[in-house]
């Protein structure tokens, strides 16, 4: 996503010429909570996560974040950091008919009617979707990326001086599509659904590649600390909305059939999973982490309340390839 180096208006997308990372690491920032993650990488193996912690930062996230990098050598690898939710807009647009050099601002001024704040205030990525022969779209498609320049520069300034050496600032939907990487069958698709503060974030991958997002309006603390009935309510909700985007996803890829649906991990067993299994047309499992990432340097990653907690950070320093 927004690679920091270029100017602002300018910033050139990660998904062009790419180098291969062995390590990489994430820091991200959640209001008085910095989590960091640090995985290693070897040919042939599971991916090893080294450093999975986090820090009240107290209102001084300059000074968390350096005692971060001295406690966890981050000065020592590549580093991502992931916007919020709120730091961001994602938008589908219909990919201009222009060279690729030139596709990131065509793509911009697609974008002005989208945005409450001026456009030259606004950096801009695309996420480009692979183009499917067996796609019954009319046309390619794009994902517009669009973030305040003030947010990018903030966050910028904050890993200039903590001395970090932040490579890319990305997204959680790239963060989650790093996690379904992993769990993927070929010539197959991958829906995975997980559940944050914010709330739940659906993503349909193959072959690496994000296909489509989207988001369901129902929080993890919903889920965990509703009674059964309006738990009861809330499941019959999450079902409609992934019916509704499993039947899109058909439509659109009908070549890329959906191999099974995972669901994120959550603190305990609040039979989600089954309800959902019940209720879809579509195989329904539960992630578990361990299986395709090793744990053995932080143990306290087998538990899925930890796994939860820390997942979006670790899908960003999942990331294998940089800029």
């Amino acid at each position: 996503m927004f690679v920091h180096k270029l100017k602002m208006n300018s910033i050139r997308t990660w998904f062009g010429a790419r180098t291969k990372a062995t390590d990489f690491a994430a820091v991200n920032l959640y209001g008085d909570r910095i989590e960091v993650a640090r995985v290693r990488r070897d040919r042939g193996a599971r991916p090893v996560v080294e450093v999975c912690a986090h820090l009240e930062s107290s209102g001084d996230q300059a000074h968390a974040m350096q005692r971060l990098r001295r406690e966890w050598h981050l000065e020592r690898c590549p580093c991502a950091t992931t916007l919020n939710s709120g730091q961001y807009q994602m938008q589908l647009v219909d990919s201009p008919n222009v060279p690729e050099a030139e596709l990131k601002s065509a793509v911009r001024w697609k974008l002005k009617e989208f945005l409450d704040y001026p456009l030259e205030s606004a950096t801009v990525d695309v996420v480009q979707i692979p183009a499917d022969a067996g796609s019954t779209a009319k046309g390619r498609s794009v994902y517009a990326v669009a973030a305040r320049n003030a947010d990018i520069e903030s966050r910028m300034k904050l890993f200039t001086e903590a001395k970090i050496p932040l490579r890319v600032i990305d997204i959680p939907e790239m963060a989650q599509r790093n996690i379904a990487a992993l769990m993927e069958t070929d010539h197959r698709a991958l829906a995975l659904l997980s559940f944050g503060a914010d709330g739940g974030l659906l993503t349909f991958s193959a072959r690496g590649e994000l296909y489509l997002a989207r988001r369901i309006e129902v929080g993890r603390e919903q889920l965990t600390g509703s009674a059964a009935d309006a738990r009861n309510q809330l499941f019959e909700r999450i079902a409609l909305e992934l019916q509704r985007s499993l039947d899109h996803f058909d439509r659109q890829y009908s070549n890329l059939p959906v191999a099974r649906l995972l669901i994120g991990p959550l603190p305990e067993d609040i039979g989600l999973r089954q309800f959902l299994a019940d209720n879809l047309s579509v195989q329904v499992d539960a992630v578990n982490l361990g299986e395709v990432l090793d744990f053995h340097k932080v143990p306290q990653l087998g538990e899925p309340a930890e796994q939860m907690q820390h997942w979006q950070t670790l899908g960003a320093a999942l990331r294998s390839e940089l800029p």
